[in-house]
């Protein structure tokens, strides 16, 4: 276990499109500092939610066709944020593989369990109707919550569930969504003194 805990579980990717252009370092065993500019001051909030939450140090400097819509950034930094995950992780040896989180925010509740599996696969369900077409903050579509973590779910290889239990403002249901998340997700990167290798009769994950 000793080997595994010295190894440094950091990645830097870029990505840079006739739409984007993203910078983003992480490191999976920080205290959860971040530095975010995603010129989408909503994201800006969220990510520094995820990283506050789940104990992940993140840098994210983005810029894109805001003028346009916030789709195409949001969903490349999200891209960018799964693959420097799944960089991050390596062969995944000594984790705890498995997090469940349960987030409130004042009447908004929401859960979230992941499973750093190797398989992406993604289950979201119960934001109410509506939620989808509401401007958060005045330019955050409600749509993107589910799209980012379809991204995020796809590029770093992770099994989730998110569940939102209950809700009424969408400001709420997106932040208690993505705690909820940040929380599991911290779990599941822990690195267990117990577990020997791969935690996985496959042997790999």
């Amino acid at each position: 276990m000793i080997g595994v805990m010295s190894v440094s579980r950091t990645a830097t990717r870029t990505r840079s499109t006739s739409e984007s252009t993203v910078e983003l370092e992480l490191n999976l065993d920080g205290t959860g500092e971040s530095h975010i500019d995603t010129s989408v001051p909503f994201f800006d909030h969220m990510l520094t939610a995820f990283a506050k939450h789940s104990l992940t140090d993140l840098t994210v400097r983005a810029s894109g066709d805001t003028n346009i819509d916030a789709h195409h950034t949001v969903e490349d930094i999200s891209i960018v944020l799964g693959q420097a995950i799944r960089e991050a992780l390596g062969d995944k040896s000594g984790i705890s593989r498995y997090g469940d989180a349960l987030v409130p925010l004042d009447e908004a509740l929401a859960q979230a369990v992941v499973d750093i599996s190797g398989r992406p696969y993604l289950v979201h369900s119960g934001e109410p109707a509506g939620f989808e077409h509401h401007l958060i903050g005045g330019h955050f579509t409600g749509s993107l919550v589910r799209h980012v973590f379809e991204a995020i779910t796809f590029g770093a290889g992770l099994t989730v569930h998110v569940r939102v239990l209950g809700g009424r403002d969408p400001h709420h249901i997106a932040e208690a969504e993505f705690k909820a998340f940040a929380r599991a997700f911290r779990q599941a990167k822990a690195l267990d003194p117990d577990v020997v290798g791969i935690p996985s009769t496959k042997g790999a994950l």
